[in-house]
């Protein structure tokens, strides 16, 4: 502390003169209502992605859409944690945290859509989130060493938001975005294989659909008797038919 500090009584006396400043002192070397201004912005953002977010985990539905609005749903929950936690900055620094419905979309670099197709709702997150991350790349070059302490706390976001853009777009690769069915493949796979129906997923349903053709064509054959095997004895009407011990007591001369 003593390389820091020369004058423990004046740095003491200057956090006294404006002590209703809180967490600001002298020392902050931002433009506190620029930065006030910016947060607000980011905070009406991130409650415009709550909302959308939790549109989408209500309206995903079937088996698949279930499957996806666990995903909406915690994406949400983390982007109301964000709203917080900027929230909480914005008091620190002496300002008021902006609900106002009003000029939420107005100031949120966000949109808020929709989307009609379970595969409309995941990309248009996915493009928000993409959105997000390059604006709070932006913040976090802005704000640098004047601000360490909102620069923390935007890279702690963004690191957040760019786990929720990768998920979304590993979904885009599960969900047909024509039908909403499960496709399963892997996003390395040549797109345009989807089309010509050549993808490798596609060839093992043609060579499965084949062979289970083929399999019922095999059924359908007459089975051939074989002429060299020798007939069964037949018992005909008025037959009689010993017993298989006489039989054997015939062969040793007894009497049945």
């Amino acid at each position: 502390m003593p390389h820091f500090v020369n004058d423990v009584e004046e740095i003491r006396r200057r956090a006294a003169q404006k002590i209703e400043d809180g967490a600001v002192t002298e020392g902050y070397r931002g433009d506190k209502e620029k930065t006030i201004e910016i947060l607000n912005d980011a905070l009406a953002t991130e409650i415009v992605c709550v909302l959308r977010y939790m549109h989408h985990y209500f309206m995903a539905t079937g088996v698949h859409g279930k499957a996806v609005s666990g995903e909406f749903k915690e994406h949400a929950d983390e982007e109301r944690e964000h709203a917080d936690e900027i929230a909480e900055r914005i008091q620190q620094l002496g300002g008021k945290p902006d609900y106002n419905p009003k000029t939420l979309l107005q100031r949120s670099v966000s949109h808020y859509v929709e989307g009609e197709t379970l595969a409309d709702m995941i990309k248009e997150d996915l493009i928000a989130e993409r959105v997000v991350i390059d604006v709070y790349q932006r913040m976090i070059e802005y704000f640098g060493e004047k601000d360490p302490t909102t620069r923390r706390m935007i890279e702690h976001i963004k690191s957040e938001e760019e786990e929720h853009a990768s998920d979304l777009a590993d979904l885009m690769f599960i969900v047909d975005p024509h039908t909403g069915e499960d496709e399963g493949e892997d996003p390395g796979v040549d797109p345009l294989q989807k089309e010509r129906g050549t993808g490798p997923m596609e060839s093992q349903r043609n060579q499965k659909s084949g062979k289970e053709q083929k399999e019922r064509q095999d059924d359908k054959k007459p089975v051939k008797e074989d002429s060299r095997k020798a007939p069964e004895p037949f018992a005909g009407r008025g037959t009689v038919v010993e017993p298989v011990n006489a039989k054997k007591d015939k062969k040793k001369g007894r009497v049945a």
